[in-house]
């Protein structure tokens, strides 16, 4: 028994890692690398592995960086199964059509920009990672829906069994049970936990006793703000902005995030703690798409936002909320200069329409710039969350003069106090590994860790097991 790890370490995105066992290779999750170009370029790498070779893969969720590389390990010729759970299964399509489409629009824009600088015969070697029919041939290998604590026989001696993680809509951890010439050994991967108590989706569910533990740490080094006083400082910046004259620009994650902002702006406008009149744009149709997708999939609701929808409301709707799926109504948006409340993708800024807002708005000191999310090393948010006085946007400087907010309480990662009592309930393992955080981040996460054995696994390392 053997696991190895492919991406996600020592870093934030990429997510893949593999077990093997009695002949079998499974992988849990297959994301693409974001951020910088540097990380970006580690795409078109090879995996660290044989696509060919893998018999399964056990998806935790839908974000892009832990599925987004699914289309081009089926390119590169996997034939195996995709196991996730159902509103996995509708997210995931979402989110890699999504980016197969990015990726050919900037294939495009490289080859016009080839053609101008008169350098036209290299065109050809252009092209995207992965092509929207690349995906679309990906969703054959889509196989069993998995269903919450009910376990599924992938191979004998090999069981996994997906647990509400809490992250994001139908996000998993992923418990295997191996067992291999008489040697049992239980496997627990958290994928990425959710943070208690937050609007929507119900808590992590309590883990189960394991033999090794691979954990993620995006945010091992620190605690989030509680959550009543993160709202309570998410309205204030917005009624203090629009009462200024100004606009709020809120970089969203389409899944998750953007819903979960939805919510509260809609609790805000009921319950009268949003003062003035405002207008909202959720202006991103892959944001748009995920919400109709949520509205499917109230099995995943926590009891308080089921009560929502029982009584015939939609938690994700209030008075002056406008969904801007076409480009024309997006750049429309641009012509409002006060009252407009802007949900845009992408929540890093690293691309999609809230880059636009932001050359359109970032300059103005009246407005507001709410970071309601992770923002990696190396992304056009980082900066500005870390104080630029600059940035480059579409080759132009702009000037950064609008009120910066960093709300970390809304957070759909767990904080470290979460993350270790979580870990606490695993039993005691054997080793613990880490994944899914800034190298310093993990050694601060694992001097945490109290009695356990941790490994920081470098790319391609492999352990037996």
């Amino acid at each position: 028994m053997k696991l190895s790890f492919h991406g996600a370490d020592r870093n934030v995105t990429g997510s893949c890692h593999m077990v093997e066992c009695g002949g079998k290779k499974i992988l849990v999750d297959c994301g693409l690398y974001q951020g910088g170009h540097e990380l970006v370029q580690e795409n078109a790498k090879e995996f660290g592995f044989d696509p060919s070779d893998i018999d399964y893969l056990l998806l935790t969720h839908g974000h892009l960086d832990h599925c987004g590389r699914i289309p081009l390990l089926v390119k590169r010729g996997f034939k195996g199964e995709i196991i996730m759970t159902a509103a996995t299964v509708e997210l995931a399509r979402l989110v890699m059509l999504d980016s197969a489409g990015l990726q050919e629009e900037e294939a495009r824009y490289q080859i016009r920009k080839l053609n101008r600088q008169g350098g036209g015969k290299n065109a050809y070697k252009i092209e995207p990672l992965y092509s929207t029919l690349d995906v679309l041939n990906s969703f054959n290998y889509f196989g069993r829906q998995a269903d919450y604590n009910e376990g599924i026989d992938l191979a004998p001696g090999i069981r996994a069994t997906f647990l509400d993680a809490g992250h994001i809509l139908g996000s998993a951890s992923i418990f295997i049970e191996l067992e291999e010439q008489g040697k049992k050994h239980r496997l627990l991967f958290s994928g990425d936990l959710g943070y208690s108590g937050r609007a929507i989706l119900r808590n992590p569910a309590t883990p189960p006793d394991a033999d090794t533990v691979v954990i993620e740490t995006t945010y091992g080094d620190r605690l989030h703000k509680k959550l009543e006083p993160t709202i309570e400082e998410f309205y204030d910046a917005i009624n203090k902005t629009i009462g200024r004259g100004g606009n709020v620009v809120i970089p969203t994650f389409a899944l998750e995030r953007a819903q979960e902002i939805l919510y509260y702006l809609r609790e805000g406008v009921e319950n009268k703690r949003l003062a003035h009149f405002i207008t909202v744009f959720l202006d991103s149709p892959m944001a748009i798409s995920a919400t109709e997708i949520f509205r499917r999939h109230p099995e995943c609701f926590d009891s308080e936002t089921l009560a929502v929808s029982g009584n015939g409301n939609d938690p994700f709707g209030l008075p002056g909320l406008h969904f801007t799926r076409e480009t024309a109504e997006s750049m429309a948006i641009n012509q409002i200069s006060s009252g407009a409340v802007i949900l845009a993708g992408s929540g890093m800024c690293t691309g999609g329409r809230v880059r636009h807002h932001l050359k359109h708005n970032l300059w103005r000191k009246e407005c507001s710039i709410i970071f309601v999310g992770f923002a990696a090393q190396g992304t056009l948010a980082r900066k500005i969350v870390d104080g630029a006085e600059h940035v480059k946007i579409y080759g132009e400087l702009i000037p950064v003069r609008a009120n910066i907010y960093t709300i970390g309480g809304f957070s759909a990662h767990a904080d470290q106090a979460e993350l270790l009592a979580w870990h606490d309930k695993t039993g005691n393992p054997k080793t613990t590994f880490l994944v899914h955080g800034e190298e310093e981040t993990m050694h601060i996460f694992a001097k945490k860790l109290k009695g356990a054995k941790v490994e920081i696994p470098k790319l391609h390392q492999s352990y037996n097991l």
